[in-house]
């Protein structure tokens, strides 16, 4: 793809940086973000930058949060023995549309994939570990995609936890094997967080 501009060229290299995005559409993006007045692209800019500088991560369930406890966390409608264990913030957010579900979370940023250099330790597993053993939490349920990475975090989980009395649960199988859990459908979702099944009687079917 040949520019007539080399600034043009950059951010059209950046843009299709970005997941889902090719040269083609990223162009499109940016000569559409020409055409908007100056002070739009400023404040998108902006937006970005202060996402960056200003984001946390809830030091209880390490979900993306604007302050130091995130709003589910922090709610003492919700109930604190009862963690769901996800993968990202998209996951939290596909849950909680289905308005079934009451208790907390546990974002691990991510899934055991040892052919992506992602172990253990990269993800926010000891912390939820230590939760556990602490007696704050009565059930952890497992909400993890049904692919070979999800289910190996389950059982890498299932097995740090197995000399403590905890509940552990996984959610119903409405959800197809391999699918991701962000596109499942707001009441198949739900209907798997309510009926949930013991981890253990999952791992045998």
């Amino acid at each position: 793809m040949d520019f007539s501009s080399k600034l043009l060229e950059q951010a059209v290299d950046e843009m299709s940086q970005l997941p889902g995005i090719g040269k083609r559409t990223a162009l499109r993006l940016v000569l559409h973000l020409l055409k908007q007045p100056e002070s739009q692209t400023e404040q998108l800019a902006a937006a970005l930058k202060k996402l960056r500088s200003d984001i946390k991560l809830c030091r209880n369930c390490f979900n993306i949060s604007d302050t130091e406890l995130c709003e589910i966390c922090a709610n003492p409608n919700r109930i604190s023995e009862i963690v769901c264990v996800v993968e990202d913030i998209r996951d939290v957010m596909a849950i909680e549309n289905t308005g079934q579900y009451r208790g907390q979370y546990h974002v691990l940023g991510g899934k055991i994939s040892p052919m992506d250099g992602i172990g253990p330790s990269q993800l926010s597993i000891k912390p939820l570990i230590e939760k556990v053993k602490a007696g704050k939490v009565e059930e952890i349920i497992f909400a993890l995609s049904s692919t070979l990475e999800g289910d190996t975090t389950n059982f890498y989980i299932f097995r740090q936890l197995e000399e403590t009395p905890i509940k552990t649960s996984t959610i119903a199988r409405g959800i197809s094997v391999g699918d991701e859990l962000e596109y499942a459908d707001e009441v198949t979702l739900g209907r798997s967080i309510t009926n949930r099944v013991p981890f253990e009687s999952s791992m045998k079917s």
